[in-house]
């Protein structure tokens, strides 16, 4: 039997299943379900059909779109310099970077506090929590102020007072530094709801599993970590996964918003979201645009799905 016949046979047999336990449902819940499904369709659904049909055509906004066939992701392949030099190379690594480092650091700060008493935990939380409370583009003016490329930025102040330079240095707009900071930022305000996810699941974990493990041979902290409380939350690490994946890969407003430009100089600091703005609201190429966020949606599917493998259910 051929894939395609496999996969025929599944997907009919998906349908009769659901066919039958259809009847059984209670009907009255599709209604209270309508209001979301209604909101889903309009804002996720459509959307991305929409941007796979403009993603084949050329289209500027102002004319009727044109369709030109796989142009545009010819074009993305072998002619967008800009996209396979700077963009993706800086939208993985800040990826790479970012998204297990906020990952790891959210799940470290998350166990430390848990070993807190009630009242410091719920302080230490909200301090720790407020950053991604604020907008980015807002919480980017504090940093803009600490590497202002004059005598007036914190850093030049400071790092004049020691000596260790002689001039002010434009961090912001400087191609070797924009980058690094973008990254520090990023970790700065990472601890957002899936460290808070991180928090409860850990708080939740059954304390009888941590007896009965010691009584078992149960050696020290890391073990604990390792054997019970990961596993214990394996919800909470894949919503926390998934949470990071999309954020980094999603994250475009930061460098902008530290430069004061777009495309960042010399696309230090430039991300694919970033791309997708400069071609679909500067160039008014929208066609292009649809096609780079089409590739961006099945970047972060990829990912997702690697995350499910680590922290999924089984069954």
């Amino acid at each position: 039997m051929s894939r395609f016949s496999k996969a025929k046979l599944k997907i009919n047999k998906f349908i009769d299943r659901e066919k039958k336990e259809f009847k059984n449902d209670d009907k009255a819940a599709y209604f209270f379900t309508l209001p979301y499904i209604i909101l889903f369709i309009t804002f996720i659904v459509i959307p991305i059909a929409l941007a796979m049909v403009l993603s084949f055509t050329t289209f500027d906004m102002v004319s009727f779109p044109k369709f030109n066939g796989f142009n545009n992701y010819i074009y993305l392949l072998t002619s967008d310099e800009e996209f396979m030099k700077y963009i993706l190379p800086n939208t993985i690594k800040f990826a790479v970077i970012v998204g297990p480092g906020g990952y790891i650091l959210s799940y470290v700060m998350a166990w430390a506090l848990a070993q807190l008493p009630h009242k410091l935990r719920t302080v230490l939380a909200i301090v720790l929590y407020s950053p991604s409370l604020t907008a980015g583009v807002t919480m980017t003016v504090v940093w803009r102020v600490f590497f202002a490329g004059d005598e007036s930025g914190y850093l030049n102040f400071i790092l004049l007072e020691l000596g260790m330079i002689v001039e002010p240095i434009a961090y912001l707009q400087s191609p070797n530094y924009l980058f690094t900071i973008m990254i520090v930022v990023a970790l700065w305000g990472s601890m957002g709801v899936g460290f808070l996810a991180m928090l409860a699941g850990i708080l939740n974990v059954d304390q009888e599993l941590y007896e009965a493990a010691y009584i078992d041979g149960l050696n020290n902290r890391f073990q604990e970590v390792i054997y019970i409380t990961i596993p214990a939350m394996k919800p909470q690490m894949l919503f926390g996964a998934v949470m990071a994946i999309v954020g980094t890969f999603s994250a475009g407003a930061l460098g902008v918003s530290l430069s004061g430009s777009n495309p960042t100089p010399n696309y230090a600091g430039s991300l694919i979201v970033n791309h997708i703005e400069d071609y679909g609201f500067i160039r008014y190429d929208m066609g292009y645009a649809a096609a780079l966020s089409l590739v961006l949606l099945l970047i972060i599917y990829f990912f997702s799905r690697l995350s499910w493998k680590f922290f999924g259910e089984k069954d």
